[in-house]
């Protein structure tokens, strides 16, 4: 469904976006995770057909934004960070007017206007003037106008920027249900956990360039870094963490004296754990309970993030 190949944009000596290559299958939701200036909207605007690359180029439904970027218009439905809306005009007259814009015929935009205001919660908005809505209502009438089309990839950059948690969780329970209904759609967010709940696969971009790409766990696999376990025992804490601090693969311990806990970093593999607990059990150490912390996507974009900038 989408294909991007090499894809650069330079501003004289300004990297914005280097060498990038995508690849993405049809009716998946994709999240572009990435810190301001990583290279975001940069992607998703040349995907839009409103930026030329310095070089490289991307597929979209097979149409190439470089040579049919008219073909391309006809397959997406944008949705930019900041947008204007114009607040003279009525949500319908709103609607109305881009759907004449695509050449829409009048009887059709009729039909499909009141059901795209029934798929954005905005039904009892209908004859409200657009400057009137709340900043989380013109996101979702935004979106209704990427949707006036029926395009079959939406490129949605920062969707929920600006909004309050209901409204997020109203436009992200949209994004679910335009899934549901076959949709491509690509979404660029700060809002890690959410994007985790939502996406199918995430990427992770830095300075312009892709360093992570798959579904969260496959992220989290591409790690380097340190487990952190919690160790918890039934008594002789102290003599525990001494034999922790005789293991080389282990950097830090947090001892939780109250609650009978040790919580440590590990750098070995999952061979070199087994083995150690191992030994612990064979110097009888009353140790009864082990798990390892999970990440959540924000510690995992930091963590990637973070080797980044090392290289």
């Amino acid at each position: 469904m989408i294909e991007i190949r090499d894809l650069t944009k330079r501003y004289g000596s300004f990297t914005a976006l280097d060498h990038l290559n995508l690849s993405l299958e049809e009716g998946i939701v994709f999240g572009f995770v990435g810190a301001n200036g990583a290279g975001k909207s940069t992607t998703f605007s040349i995907l839009a057909t409103l930026l030329s690359p310095t070089s490289g180029d991307a597929l979209i439904n097979g149409k190439s934004v470089v040579k049919e970027p008219k073909e391309v218009r006809k397959q997406i439905g944008y949705m930019p960070d900041f947008f204007g809306v114009y607040d003279q005009l009525k949500v319908d007259e709103y609607l109305d007017f881009y759907g004449a814009s695509y050449g829409i015929q009048l009887a059709e935009r009729q039909v499909l206007i009141p059901q795209l205001l029934e798929l954005v919660n905005l039904t009892n908005k209908r004859y409200d003037y657009v400057d009137l809505l709340s900043r989380g209502m013109k996101q979702r009438l935004c979106l209704a106008r990427a949707l006036i089309h029926d395009p079959k990839v939406l490129i949605l950059d920062e969707p929920a920027s600006g909004l309050d948690p209901r409204a997020r969780v109203e436009m992200r329970d949209i994004l679910r249900n335009l899934k549901t209904m076959g949709k491509t759609i690509l979404i660029s967010s700060h809002i890690l956990p959410e994007l985790a709940e939502m996406c199918d696969e995430i990427g992770v971009i830095d300075n312009g360039k892709l360093i992570a790409h798959g579904n969260v766990a496959a992220i989290q696999a591409q790690l380097q870094g340190e487990k952190r376990i919690v160790m918890k025992v039934t008594d002789r804490i102290n003599e525990v963490r001494a034999f922790l601090e005789e293991d080389p693969h282990i950097s830090s311990i947090d001892v939780i004296d109250n609650r009978l806990e040790i919580a440590f970093n590990y750098r070995g593999t999952d061979a070199e754990q087994v083995a150690l607990l191992k030994k612990a059990v064979l110097i009888d150490l009353p140790i009864y309970a082990l798990s390892e912390e999970e990440k959540d996507l924000e510690d995992v974009f930091m963590a990637i993030t973070k080797g980044a900038d090392s290289q």
